[in-house]
């Protein structure tokens, strides 16, 4: 928390932002002044915020199922829907024996395996890989009692994972790239493509991720990837043709849909 006193009135940084087009402009000025260490720091996120940046990249952090979570420039935000597919996790994971394993493809900043892992009240042997470097820092910061590894999905994976993962969660880039042009300039401007653009249909990596799963979890264990709702179908055929049982999951609240596929005993 700020322990300065703000030279920048608080009116001042509200109207500024309002003015930026910040929806939640009081929420956001409170935010900027709890987290800056000075003034001439608290000058420059206002400056950032205004200028188009993130507000998570501004402040270095996300909030993420009530965890703060450590965010760099240029590194993929966590988005509220995917609450929805932690939850489906957590449920599935306290229905198997014993500690659970649990991968995080595309992590990311390593949110959602945090997020499992604190539903779980820390017993999980967790695992996460992200071919992005920044995503890669920020994933070892976040989970500090984790294993992280940096390369594209299973490959820089240990041998010795295999067959062994019983919660495998994965929110690959699904935006079908004619619609990239679309996203918010927040996204398209300040985050990595390789974390948004999913290709001619936007299912290109969660195919990819689909197709190799079967290999890497346990008897019982349980494949969940973000999607939406118009590519929900193709993503259960995709998770049926790989062998695994599927069905698909979806919360009208946050918008947000999950694919479950489990591999049969």
């Amino acid at each position: 928390m700020s322990v300065f006193s703000s030279p920048l009135p608080a009116a001042d940084i509200v109207a500024r932002l309002r003015t930026a087009g910040c929806v939640f402009a009081e929420d956001e000025a409170e935010l900027l002044v709890a987290t800056a260490r000075s003034p001439a720091e608290l000058a420059a996120m206002v400056d950032r915020r205004v200028a188009g940046r993130p507000l998570e990249h501004v402040l270095g952090w996300a909030e993420f199922c009530g965890l703060r979570l450590v965010v760099e420039p240029g590194v993929f935000v966590p988005r509220p829907r995917t609450e929805f597919l932690i939850g489906e996790a957590v449920a599935l994971a306290r229905e198997s024996p014993g500690t659970p394993v649990v991968l995080d493809l595309c992590c990311g900043t390593g949110a959602m395996g945090a997020a499992v892992a604190a539903g779980l009240a820390g017993a999980a042997e967790l695992h996460a890989a992200d071919l992005d470097p920044a995503a890669v820092r920020c994933a070892r910061r976040n989970l500090p009692g984790g294993h992280v590894y940096e390369g594209d999905l299973y490959e820089p994976l240990p041998a010795t994972l295999r067959g062994r993962v019983g919660i495998l969660i994965a929110s690959p880039p699904y935006v079908p790239t004619a619609s990239v042009g679309l996203l918010p300039p927040e996204a398209r401007l300040h985050e990595p493509l390789v974390a948004l653009d999913g290709g001619d249909d936007g299912l290109d990596v969660v195919r990819r991720v689909i197709a190799q799963a079967p290999e890497w979890l346990a008897p019982g264990g349980h494949l969940l990837v973000e999607t939406s709702e118009r590519q929900a179908a193709e993503t259960v055929r995709a998770v049926e043709r790989a062998g695994l049982a599927a069905r698909a999951a979806s919360s009208g609240e946050l918008d947000a849909t999950a694919v479950i596929g489990t591999r049969l005993p």
